[in-house]
């Protein structure tokens, strides 16, 4: 039992990265602030507003985004804290290990395949429809059997439907595109996307001038048609009002459904081992992303609810479509063309950053090394865990329906955002004379409300998310147990020491 919780050692995680089998550090700050970025502005403004505004929240969307916003503002902090001391490939789950023990490192990192493989699928499937929209707006559509998943979720009922459809086949086309280009290596990888984050900064702007121009204010009453709250504890609603299916509705429950939006800020920490001068600049790419983006996600919102009654805004389409029933048809192509742009450097990013979690916790020996650690000899990427990992994301966002990947995403990336606080909390006590080059200020009240919000949008997602997390974690013990335990590098060395 005590194995469980044996920490790694911060110079045992330093001189790792002096290795042969490490990753190459050419990302400046520029690079890493592009990255989280290219993450965070997607799927949140151009698929999420349309769900969150018309199912739980109405106007008050806007509200929800700040929420999250802040949030995500004290988690970032405790993050770029970690990414300067232990400026290494693994986010979280490498944190973890070094404050709270073996067990509750592999919970977060298997929490984190979770949070990246389900948010890519998120991504990929978001894609999907505003490219048939794009395509559409040229007459071409394609056959039915392609278009979507094969069924749904409907929040009315609390019932799959079918959808009519076989495969969303654009999903697994782009899914498979990234993957190739992600295999190739991280400089082309870095600047491929950010070409696309210029793209989609400009589009978002043009989005957010334009759109005020054609807010009609009624839109915005009332402004929170569902309430400011909607708790739940394991599906009994404590605060708020309650859908036909059970599910919180509210400001509250849209904060929580949106905050998958905001996972950007968490991908750029997964990079510091690529990163120049990690020290300096992963902080620097963590809190200058996430301030631009909460900025715009607010903007966006006040916009979309203020051009269409909530209750008519498109749920797979939202902004494109909130164009065209303004009568703005050569905006919905400008805007489905940025979507596509903006979406497709959001998978490229999620994309990059798993396999990157996945070789951190190859090296601990915690998942079989030879496949998830190999690094490709002239790349210099993990490619195995890359191809493994477009496949599975393909897979995912073929067959499985927007509402219930966008809040299976969000419980588990809560969840390593209360553990990455929790672990600055320890560390300060167990290290207090390690180096930080960055030190999250207001110290304890950042850490402990960053574990407060994150803690109370758990909490406001649906009952189900709870049971989905569960089984995911207990199939994670399953593999811990039967492998991770008895190969673990750190169990060896503790074995030889004592031997010793």
């Amino acid at each position: 039992m005590g194995h469980l919780f044996s920490r790694k050692p911060v110079k045992l995680l330093l001189e790792e990265m002096e290795g042969e089998n490490r990753l190459r550090r050419i990302l400046g700050p520029i690079q890493l602030s592009s990255l989280g970025i290219g993450a965070i502005i997607g799927t949140g403004i151009f698929v999420l507003t349309g769900v969150a505004a018309h199912d739980k929240t109405g106007p008050a969307l806007m509200l929800s985004f700040v929420v999250a916003g802040l949030g995500c503002i004290f988690a970032a902090l405790c993050y770029a804290e970690f990414a300067s001391m232990v400026p290494v490939a693994g986010s979280a789950y490498t944190y973890a290990y070094a404050t709270l023990g073996e067990l509750f490192a592999w919970i977060v990192g298997w929490d984190l395949i979770l949070e990246y493989a389900v948010g890519s699928a998120t991504v990929a499937h978001g894609w999907s429809h505003y490219f048939q929209d794009f395509i559409g707006i040229f007459g071409v559509k394609l056959p039915l059997a392609l278009t979507n998943a094969p069924f749904d979720f409907d929040p009315a009922s609390g019932l799959l439907t079918s959808t009519g459809t076989v495969i969303d086949f654009p999903a697994l086309v782009i899914t498979g595109i990234i993957a190739s280009i992600l295999v190739i290596g991280i400089r082309e990888s870095a600047s491929f996307n950010a070409v696309m984050v210029g793209i989609k900064l400009a589009i978002v702007l043009v989005v957010i001038v334009l759109g005020a121009m054609y807010i009609d204010p009624r839109n915005w009453h009332p402004f929170a048609p569902y309430g400011l709250s909607g708790v739940s504890f394991f599906g009994r609603t404590l605060m708020g009002q309650t859908g036909k299916a059970g599910e919180p509705l509210g400001m509250l429950a849209g904060a929580a459904t949106i905050f998958f939006a905001y996972i950007g800020f968490d991908s750029v920490s997964t990079h510091a081992e690529e990163a120049r001068n990690p020290r300096r600049d992963v902080p620097i790419g963590i809190i200058s992303s996430l301030a631009i983006c909460t900025v715009l996600y607010i903007a966006v919102s006040a916009v979309i609810t203020g051009m269409v009654p909530y209750g008519k805004i498109e749920i797979d389409a939202p902004i494109s479509k909130a164009f065209a029933q303004v009568g703005l048809p050569w905006a919905q192509f400008l805007i489905s063309l940025g979507a596509l742009t903006g979406i497709t450097s959001v998978l490229l990013v999620l994309m990059l950053s798993q396999p990157r979690v996945m070789l951190a916790m190859a090296r601990d020996r915690l998942i079989p090394q030879s496949f998830f650690g190999a690094v490709h000899p002239k790349f210099r990427t993990p490619w195995k865990s890359t191809i493994l990992t477009g496949i599975f994301v393909g897979t995912m966002a073929s067959f499985l329906p927007l509402r219930i990947l966008a809040e299976l995403v969000n419980i588990g990336t809560l969840l390593a955002f209360v553990i990455v606080c929790t672990a600055v909390l320890i560390m300060r006590r167990t290290n207090p004379d390690l180096p930080r080059p960055f030190r999250a200020p207001l110290f304890p009240f950042v850490p402990i409300a960053g574990i407060a919000i994150c803690l109370l949008l758990m909490f406001s997602l649906p009952v189900e998310n709870w049971y989905r997390l569960i089984i995911w974690l207990l199939i994670g013990f399953m593999i811990y147990f039967t492998y991770g335990k008895k190969h673990s590098a750190l169990r060896q060395m503790n074995r030889v020491k004592v031997a010793r």
